[in-house]
């Protein structure tokens, strides 16, 4: 018998206000066509003053206790994944972890910006099988809202906020791809593209800074490194694109998403879309597309599915599971 990381819930939120693209057209050079066009963006999330990021994932994370039938005491480790943290310290997971009511265990932020969540799901998935862990909560919130330069067409009018949440849990399998749970992982980062996408500020600069990106490059280099990481993590699976029933990808851009699955010689048949509804939620959006895609009736126990994400650093990676 193998151990195996599995899924046995998932859940989502998103903050009350909803931003359609027209909103943006009494302040920015832009029309709702011009943001559809190239993003397939039609609205987003933002939070409300006063809302942060731990809330939101704590939104996120009962939801997916409830689908899973868990209590917080259930819970042996939280990882989160935000690079919008309510504090410099302590961390988000911890807060979490307090909001919860959940007085055992562990809890820590993984910061890798729109790839956080794949790194935290290879985070929680190594605890499970070096048996640190039982069941793990993961978790990917973000506030994006905070950090944008509402005078930059080019970006603001991509990002939303939101979060997303598992429960991932020990199981037994056979050893075969065939199992239930995460069948493999693969993470990627090159320091030397800090440039394209990134925050012009921070704690040791004592700015917060504003979010900016060279777009054109991110996409360039998006969809080759999406589709090399996807295609590398299903072979350490032993499988193959034709074996995969969901692609669920970062939900960046619909060109970006649309590029890749081409690339692995995939249908948008077979990709969960949510851009269009959320925007790009860095690290929420593969947990908020896993859960609505379980709501769609997208997703069924038993499918095969590939993760990918990409984001600041440059920081990639995928996981290939059973649901």
């Amino acid at each position: 018998m193998t151990r195996r990381a599995v899924i046995t819930g998932v859940g989502h939120y998103l903050p009350e206000r909803v931003v359609e693209n027209a909103e943006f057209e009494a302040t920015l050079d832009t029309s709702d066509e011009w943001i559809r066009s190239r993003s397939g963006i039609e609205r987003r999330h933002f939070a409300a003053e006063g809302e942060t990021t731990s809330a939101l994932a704590t939104h996120a994370a009962k939801a997916a206790l409830a689908d899973a039938g868990c209590e917080a005491d259930d819970i042996d480790a939280i990882v989160l994944a935000t690079s919008t943290a309510d504090f410099t310290f302590p961390s988000a997971a911890t807060m979490v972890q307090a909001a919860l009511g959940m007085t055992k265990g562990f809890a820590f932020d993984v910061q890798a910006v729109c790839a956080g969540f794949v790194y935290a799901l290879s985070n929680a998935n190594a605890l499970i099988l070096s048996g640190q862990a039982n069941r793990v909560l993961v978790i990917g919130a973000e506030t994006f809202s905070r950090i944008m330069d509402w005078t930059d067409r080019s970006t603001c009018v991509l990002f939303g906020d939101g979060a997303g949440a598992l429960v991932l849990e020990a199981q037994e399998g056979a050893g075969t791809k065939d199992d239930r749970g995460i069948l493999s992982t693969d993470l990627n980062s090159d320091g030397r593209y800090k440039d394209l996408l990134h925050v012009d500020g921070g704690v040791s600069t004592q700015n917060t800074g504003f979010l900016r990106m060279q777009g054109n490059q991110v996409f360039r280099h998006a969809v080759e490194k999406l589709a090399s990481t996807a295609n590398t993590a299903l072979d350490k699976a032993n499988l193959a694109a034709t074996d995969v029933d969901w692609i669920v990808p970062h939900q960046a851009n619909i060109r970006i998403i649309q590029g890749t699955a081409k690339k692995m010689g995939l249908s948008m048949d077979n990709v969960v879309v949510t851009v269009q509804d959320h925007g790009n939620t860095s690290a929420a959006s593969i947990p908020l597309a896993l859960s609505v895609g379980k709501q769609r009736g997208q997703i069924k126990q038993g499918d095969l599915i590939v993760a990918e994400a990409i984001g600041g650093g440059l920081a990639w990676g995928a996981v290939v599971l059973r649901w």
